[in-house]
């Protein structure tokens, strides 16, 4: 299975054979190729998979996405606290990362 990551363009370099950039994951900045993205510019949605910019998106559709897979993340921490705990120890709830509740 592939997966691709929406992430927001905040540097772009044209300085060597490939078209870079450094792609913002919600506060983690990852360098990524944006040769197969000519018209990306800063501040502009990407998915990128393997360290490709594959795709371009629009603003909300990607915020829309990290929204989902940090639900998915803040799922899977209650699965893994519930497990480790047990059911009579694990918390009612997780709080997303970040999150002050």
């Amino acid at each position: 299975m592939c997966l691709g990551i929406p992430g927001k363009v905040v540097e772009i370099r044209d300085d060597g054979p490939l078209r870079m950039g450094k792609v913002d994951f919600g506060g983690v900045r990852k360098e990524a190729c944006l040769a197969y993205l000519p018209e990306v510019g800063l501040g502009d949605y990407v998915i990128v998979h393997v360290g490709f910019a594959i795709s371009q998106l629009d603003e909300d559709e990607a915020l829309k996405t990290l929204e989902l897979l940090r639900m998915i993340e803040a799922d899977a921490v209650e699965m893994e606290l519930g497990s480790m705990l047990g059911p009579d120890d694990a918390p009612a709830t997780v709080a997303p990362r970040g999150s002050t509740a």
